[in-house]
């Protein structure tokens, strides 16, 4: 820990500050503390060099510079928060997320699981029923090709074989995707395209995602490789609208097909958004 690299760490002037502490709470690794009526940084180690405290200052006192610092710890940052509280747990984490630093965030979720602790970023509004799980979240195969074909809900039959949907509650090792041609699907599409459950989604399992709204998307590719190499998919087909940022879907699961083990067809799809189907290929 002794030794120093070059980095970006916070600067605080101490002339300028008066001490009034709104630099703290907009610090989520916990690195900022008054001492002596004055705002000091703890520890190199705790400081990220991201400057969420940046601008927080009425007087101007925090700025960002590059010095010889210790290297940021994630670890240490993990046990001073971890006093803190479940809020200022959940608010690093976010921190970490929003920012796209999934290596510390990794190592953040590995801690809280050495420890035991639940990660506060799982939690949802379904967390109070603990006992039996959420609803909305509850694996279920409806099992068969056909999907749902109840007259009194539809004329036309439901090709859905399963809940839930979106990828960032499914499972990769669910029943439903053992050794199907699954259909990653933009949240929009089937909105868009009249037949979506006659022509694409029949006999298919499904996800469900959006590349622009979605956050995790880390965490999507993993998914979609755990599909290829554990659960033994047989195709991949992604349907995406003609918009710009809908094509992050297809180009994350070409990185997620890369990186597996296995080799399956991947097929793409694009929908206009006057619901014609502008390109359709294997890739």
């Amino acid at each position: 820990m002794n030794n120093k690299v070059m980095r970006e760490v916070i600067k605080i002037d101490e002339d300028l500050c008066n001490g009034c502490a709104e630099c703290i709470p907009a610090c989520p690794e916990g690195a900022i503390q008054i001492i002596d009526g004055k705002a000091r940084l703890l520890s190199d180690l705790f400081c990220d060099g991201l400057g969420a405290c940046l601008g927080e200052c009425p007087r101007g006192a925090i700025s960002i510079e590059k010095r010889p610092a210790e290297e940021y710890d994630e670890r240490a940052v993990m046990e001073n928060v971890m006093k803190q509280g479940k809020n200022t747990v959940k608010a690093h984490l976010k921190h970490l997320k929003e920012h796209g630093e999934e290596k510390y965030l990794k190592e953040a979720i590995n801690y809280l699981k050495e420890k035991g602790i639940e990660n506060p970023l799982e939690e949802s509004s379904c967390s109070s029923q603990k006992s039996s799980g959420c609803p909305g979240a509850k694996v279920m195969d409806f099992g068969g090709n056909e999907g749902v074909n109840s007259k009194e809900n539809s004329d036309i039959p439901s090709q859905l074989r399963q809940w839930p949907l979106q990828l960032h509650l499914t499972p990769p090792g669910a029943s439903y995707f053992e050794g199907a041609d699954v259909l990653l699907s933009a949240d929009c599409v089937a909105y868009a395209l009249g037949n979506f459950h006659s022509k694409y989604l029949k006999g298919k399992a499904l996800a469900i995602a959006c590349p622009k709204l979605d956050e995790g998307l880390d965490d999507y590719e993993e998914k979609i490789k755990e599909m290829v190499d554990k659960a033994n998919i047989n195709t991949l087909t992604v349907l995406v609208m003609e918009v710009p940022c809908c094509r992050g879907l297809l180009k994350l699961a070409q990185n997620a097909l890369e990186r597996a083990e296995r080799k399956i067809p991947l097929k793409s799809v694009v929908v206009g958004i006057n619901g014609v189907v502008k390109k359709e290929e294997w890739i």
